[in-house]
């Protein structure tokens, strides 16, 4: 549908004379016919199928309703592997002949009707820590090498009752860490602390969480994109008023740092924002087209540098941090976990990963996301990314080349 216009060509048209019984007097041609442009695309039928079948696996596995994944290339834009599960049976729709496999499909509490990796909406969690690390960085609000202690939480006391505080508690106490090693071991507290500010610590703050948030390209639709679908909310002051008619408290600007409160995203924001920091920040419209001219939505003008910085520690959450399911001896990744937790119990979690690889030459940026899994699950979609890493290295190894 989105090609329609390349694709289908021009019908031709001829004159045709026919006497009274039907027998063809003259013929001509009154216009030729113009063949439709063919379109190659970018997507590579095995790559994706082996994404699908680590995704479903995992997610059949662990108890997840879904996923989905994509793999983008971080110049192009070309997407590699796109793809969504579960998946509907297209040959039973296409047939018509089995109603009661349709009407099952139609009514299938996991939506398979949906693409979840273009129009599933999913909270984040700490896959958003980089994005406000090149924030703190690029505004100057601390020293990337500054420690700060993590016990495992901070406390704020309430204002209009001294003897009482409340606790803002991390995934467990980390001790000392910087703005690197808080990346690789995804310190909660450490990006409470610069982006909503602690004690003599200065923080982003919610617009500043906004503004780098928003230009890596979420809470904003794909401009005239193949990819364009549901745009996602960064929250603010202004949502949570319209939204629940409630003034915002630090304690919102504490959960938006870390990827939690009303922030949601899709899978495709997720990977054009971080072939962003492999690229060096050039938000890139993603496209299927095959050898396609790369549009550039935005040029992220922040110093080299701090992407250098923001992509080590990726690379350290690799080695020894939060990633190490990815750290493989066939190909450099650098990489972001994130679990975000669901509803009013926090029985359930979102499990992203999401990175890019070679590191040391950026060429291909993904993101996978396995949802609604128990929050006791160890596995996620570290493990499904893990799997497709095997498989590429076995029959598909030259993508891993610089």
């Amino acid at each position: 549908k989105y090609f329609n216009d390349e694709l289908r060509g021009t019908n031709g048209s001829r004159l045709v004379e026919v006497d009274a019984r039907g027998e063809v007097l003259s013929e001509n041609i009154v216009r030729s016919p113009i063949q439709g442009d063919n379109i190659e695309l970018s997507i590579d039928g095995k790559v994706q199928s082996a994404l699908y079948e680590n995704i479903r696996r995992v997610a059949e596995d662990r108890g997840f309703v879904g996923g989905a994944g994509i793999v983008m290339d971080t110049r192009t834009g070309e997407v590699l592997a796109m793809t969504s599960y579960p998946e509907f049976d297209s040959q039973a729709m296409s047939d018509n002949r089995d109603s009661n496999r349709v009407k099952a499909m139609l009514n299938d509490p996991s939506l398979p009707f949906l693409d979840r990796a273009i129009d599933g909406l999913y909270a984040p969690g700490s896959i958003v820590k980089p994005y406000l690390a090149l924030g703190v960085l690029n505004e100057k609000i601390i020293d990337p090498l500054k420690k700060i202690n993590n016990t495992g939480s901070i406390s704020i006391q309430n204002p209009y009752d001294p003897t009482k505080s409340t606790v803002f508690k991390d995934w467990k106490a980390l001790g000392i860490v910087d703005l690197r090693r808080a990346i690789a071991m995804s310190s909660d507290v450490y990006f409470y602390i610069v982006g909503g500010g602690y004690k003599d610590q200065k923080g982003l703050g919610i617009r500043g969480i906004d503004k780098y948030l928003s230009l890596f390209g979420f809470g904003s639709p794909i401009p005239d994109s193949f990819f364009s679908g549901k745009t996602g909310t960064v929250p603010t002051p202004e949502w949570k008023m319209e939204t629940f008619n409630e003034d915002w408290y630090l304690g919102n600007t504490y959960h938006t740092a870390i990827g939690q409160y009303g922030t949601l995203t899709t899978p495709v924001q997720i990977v054009r924002a971080v072939a962003a920091l492999g690229n060096g920040g050039a938000l890139i419209v993603p496209t299927i087209g095959k050898g396609a001219k790369p549009a550039v939505e935005r040029n992220i003008e922040i110093p080299m540098e701090y992407f250098d910085i923001v992509r080590e520690g990726m690379r350290m959450g690799v080695r020894e941090g939060t990633v190490t399911a990815l750290n493989v001896p066939y190909v450099a990744v650098a990489g972001k976990t994130g679990t975000a937790e669901l509803g009013a119990a926090k029985d359930k979690v979102n499990s992203w990963i999401t990175g890019f690889w070679p590191y040391e030459n950026p060429r291909y940026a993904f993101a996978v996301v396995l949802e609604r899994g128990s929050v006791k699950n160890q596995v996620g979609a570290a493990a499904a990314m893990r799997g497709f890493l095997e498989w590429m290295n076995k029959n598909a190894p030259e993508y891993f080349k610089p």
